[in-house]
């Protein structure tokens, strides 16, 4: 096997995508390295299921499921990304320096992911601890059934955003065109302009945290209520 301090380099237009995550997945836990894949072509589960701090760089697009099920890795897509990018991502880091698809960051239980342009449908659904921060807008439904983490929105989002949230938290820099069932716009406190200000940091996001609204959850969906005739 290479030197820990050997960067590898995988072309998917002379190898198989399998076989380069088989020899990623095959690396020891504390054998941290750069690893380098071009010609990605759009290929589905790009470094999917990693669970070692590799730093790896996908020149190119990527097509679903890219860096799902992340944990320790840091990802970078020199491209834009399809759907259900970061999904059920654990921990690490995720970085879409182009447009991302529907359902990026779905399920994310940790980690941050990034989106420097903006991201499609339900961009953040059931999120579940995880961060994300997008540096454009998203499409309807995003941070639909968001329980846990942050979701961050430099544009503007589509309709029905965060509909049935439960304790994940909005920042919205630009206009919803509609807010989902229970989710409603809060006063931002001290606390909330020194998460998201951090979060903007960590993104590379030179923008006010003044800037942006809080959107949470109203808790009227926590109980189901026989008398609101499905009405809330």
């Amino acid at each position: 096997m290479a030197s820990v301090k050997e960067a590898l380099k995988f072309d998917l237009a002379k190898s198989t995508l399998s076989a380069m995550n088989e020899a990623l997945h095959a690396l020891a836990a504390d054998d941290a390295r750069r690893v380098t894949v071009v010609n990605p072509d759009g290929a589905h589960s790009i470094a999917v299921g990693l669970n070692q701090p590799l730093e790896v760089e996908v020149q190119g697009h990527a097509g679903y499921y890219a860096a799902g099920m992340n944990k320790h890795a840091r990802v970078t897509i020199t491209g834009s990304a399809g759907t259900g990018v970061a999904e059920n991502m654990m921990s690490g880091r995720v970085h879409v320096q182009g447009f991302a698809s529907n359902g990026a960051g779905a399920s994310a239980q940790g980690g941050l992911l990034v989106i420097d342009g903006d991201a499609g449908l339900r961009c953040g659904i059931s999120l579940k601890g995880g961060d994300i921060v997008v540096g454009g807008s998203v499409g309807s439904f995003s941070a639909f059934m968001a329980q846990a983490g942050r979701m961050v929105v430099c544009g503007d989002a589509g309709d029905a955003l965060g509909d049935s949230l439960y304790e994940a938290v909005i920042y919205l820099g630009g206009q919803a065109r509609s807010l989902g069932a229970d989710a409603r716009y809060e006063p931002m406190t001290e606390q909330d302009y020194e998460t998201l200000g951090g979060l903007l940091r960590q993104a590379g996001i030179d923008r006010n945290p003044k800037s942006f609204r809080r959107i949470a959850s109203a808790r009227s969906l926590y109980h189901w209520n026989a008398d609101a005739n499905q009405e809330y």
